[in-house]
């Protein structure tokens, strides 16, 4: 099983799609989070060693910190890596303080998703001046000092993302790229331009798909852009998927009060938990499943229903289907050039394990 563990809630940065959003209006949403925890703490309020016994019945548990940013608190990531019975770690952070962490920590984790959103200009605009420049610095730092993991490329897109354009831009610096829209998750579609962009965006997947699967023609094998990989792979085999992050029943999410959450977007929500550390049984918990609309939709098997948060507060109301309309697209885009995949397998040039990752490793995969 794959556990998030929320180890603050506190962050170093004010991006513009994250907490910077605490300080906006928001729309009235369709759906309602329910009950609301009341006993969330900002840090880790729990006795360890009952995460320790909790993790302890999982033998083949895999803990990915998160926060906030994680790395604020650095002494509990550090604890917990030395006293856990764990042996695959993972970490999803803003790359700040990642050059702090003693290279004998960064060097254990399987994988580390950092955030960066393309270009100089594009991230530094929505995270900071100067973000940009210090997480390409502590990329280069931590392999030179011994990192080979696995290291992902994880972008936030936004209105004024050129997506064909900042996915290319880091190919030349990361193996790895994921990303995840800024759609749906917030009561906020009032102030946005998204049914206009979103036009622009679908161009771009289709140009970006195309130029993905060139680049497997030229050199034989897969850029490991994670939207590309577990979809192709499915339509390759007819396969159809389940949410694909996991969330719900292969990924959950340890509160800071202990609580365990279906996901690590619903933080809070009471009436979704499927247990407490102290007493769950981490390979018994209930699963949380996706409602309607998605199960109708023709999609549904390629899609897996993109957020289960979102499926259950639905931000954005009946504007939900524009959203739905990107996955469309990601679809379309693929089952386009799958043709292409088809002949260079037929050829013999690579099969399509050439397609596989780490499932549930933090990449939601449907953007």
């Amino acid at each position: 099983m794959f556990f998030h563990l929320i180890v603050t809630d506190d962050c170093n940065l004010c991006c513009s799609y994250c907490r910077a959003k605490m300080f906006g209006e928001e729309d009235p949403a369709g759906g309602s989070p329910g009950t609301i925890d009341e006993a969330i703490t900002e840090t880790i309020a729990y006795p360890l060693e009952e995460l320790y016994q909790f993790l302890a019945k999982d033998p083949d548990c895999v803990l990915i910190f998160i926060g906030g940013e994680p790395l604020l608190r650095s002494d509990l990531v550090m604890e917990i890596m030395d006293t856990a019975p764990v042996r695959r770690f993972m970490l999803q952070t803003n790359g700040t303080l990642l050059a702090e962490l003693p290279s004998a920590y960064v060097n254990r984790f399987e994988t580390i998703l950092i955030s960066i959103d393309g270009c100089r200009a594009l991230t530094d605009g929505h995270r900071g001046p100067g973000i940009y420049d210090a997480v390409l610095k502590t990329t280069t730092l931590i392999r030179e000092c011994g990192y080979a993991g696995e290291l992902i490329a994880r972008m936030t897109v936004a209105e004024d993302t050129d997506i064909y354009a900042a996915v290319t831009h880091l190919a030349d610096h990361f193996l790895s790229i994921h990303w995840q829209m800024d759609a749906g998750f917030t009561g906020d579609y009032s102030h946005r331009r998204f049914a206009e962009w979103k036009e622009f965006y679908n161009e771009g997947i289709h140009r970006l798909v195309a130029e993905w699967v060139s680049r497997i023609e030229r050199v034989g094998a897969v850029p490991k852009w994670y939207p590309f990989l577990s979809t192709t792979e499915n339509l390759l085999t007819g396969m159809p998927s389940r949410l694909r992050c996991g969330s719900g029943y292969a990924n959950y999410s340890i509160m800071t009060n202990g609580w365990i959450a279906p996901c690590p977007i619903m933080v809070g929500m009471a009436d979704y938990y499927v247990g407490h550390i102290r007493d769950a049984d981490p390979l018994h918990l209930p699963e949380i499943p996706i409602g309607e609309p998605c199960p109708s939709c023709d999609n549904f098997g390629f899609c897996g229903g993109r957020c289960l948060y979102s499926n259950i507060v639905r931000p954005w109301c009946e504007h939900y289907t524009l959203v739905c309309n990107t996955v469309h697209a990601l679809h379309d885009a693929l089952a386009t050039e799958l043709p292409r995949v088809q002949r260079m397998i037929d050829e013999g040039r690579f099969t399509p394990v050439a397609f596989g990752h780490t499932h549930y490793n933090g990449c939601e995969i449907i953007p």
